[in-house]
């Protein structure tokens, strides 16, 4: 009884000491216009961590993992693969003003790692690297693949790695001080630790994403690739696995939640594809 009081007191201060933090050391504030979509969500950045910041730490992390690739003969293999990947970034990329100014003149780098995982990335910037195996093992179309890459430079723009590591900071500055005004052990701070991650930071990863996902989609259409196809790359996902629809319990939505939203948002970006394709 005692420890399972702890552990609710735990989560409640957690609440408590998380948001006077983030009032005390975090700024809100607006990374990107809302767009077409209308994702205007505010967000809280810690004070002390600025975008040069995130984006040096990026670059650094990211030219470190070009250095390994390339060590292992595994960066940009097919020529011919690379140069799909470009072509269709380097449409995308223009038509990010949209959402953020400053993109089109980010020193964006586009990469291809040979690699069997279901995964791509875009670093705090514009590093940006694709795994051979979702465009391989799925089969992408152009329009697939413009789905893959618009998802993940709309994390870049919205500066989702600053967020998140926003959110870390305080979290971890809350638990310290919860430890000390509950006077919780080893165990119980361990407990503690596990449901800030389930209650706080997993959920707001969920919302990053789906962020990312309709942010896309508008990038996508802007570029002149069916929005039709983020339906049918997220339809692929799912056969593939996914994530097993464990949604409560994962970062990411559901693939049927994701193709839920993205059919709803639709509408508003089928005039925008229409358009650029009469271009």
């Amino acid at each position: 009884m005692k420890s399972t009081f702890l552990f609710v007191r735990a989560r409640q201060l957690s609440a408590t000491v998380l948001l006077s933090l983030c009032l005390a050391g975090c700024a809100s504030v607006s990374t990107t216009q809302s767009g077409s979509v209308g994702v205007a969500r505010q967000q809280r950045m810690m004070s002390g961590l600025s975008e040069s910041d995130v984006e040096a730490m990026s670059a650094k992390t990211y030219a470190a993992q070009l250095t390994e690739l390339r060590g292992k003969g595994k960066l940009n293999t097919d020529p011919a693969m690379t140069a799909r990947v470009r072509r269709v970034s380097a449409r995308l990329i223009r038509e990010t003003s949209v959402f953020r100014s400053d993109a089109a003149h980010w020193k964006w780098d586009v990469n291809v790692a040979e690699q069997a995982d279901l995964n791509a990335y875009a670093m705090a910037g514009g590093k940006v690297m694709v795994y051979s195996g979702i465009i391989k093992r799925l089969s992408l179309s152009d329009a697939e693949l413009a789905a893959v890459l618009g998802h993940e430079f709309s994390h870049a723009l919205r500066e989702h790695t600053r967020e998140g590591m926003s959110q870390a900071m305080a979290q971890q500055m809350g638990l310290e001080l919860i430890g000390m005004a509950a006077g919780l052990d080893g165990r119980q701070m361990t407990m503690a630790t596990k449901l800030a991650a389930l209650t706080l930071s997993m959920p707001h990863s969920r919302t990053m994403e789906s962020e990312a996902d309709i942010m896309g989609l508008e990038l996508m259409a802007r570029a002149g690739y069916d929005p039709n196809a983020a339906i049918s790359l997220w339809k692929k996902m799912q056969a593939q696995g996914d994530n097993g629809g464990l949604e409560y319990l994962s970062t990411h939505p559901s693939g049927s939640t994701r193709i839920q939203d993205l059919t709803a948002h639709l509408p508003q970006v089928m005039p925008l594809y229409r358009n650029a394709a009469k271009q």
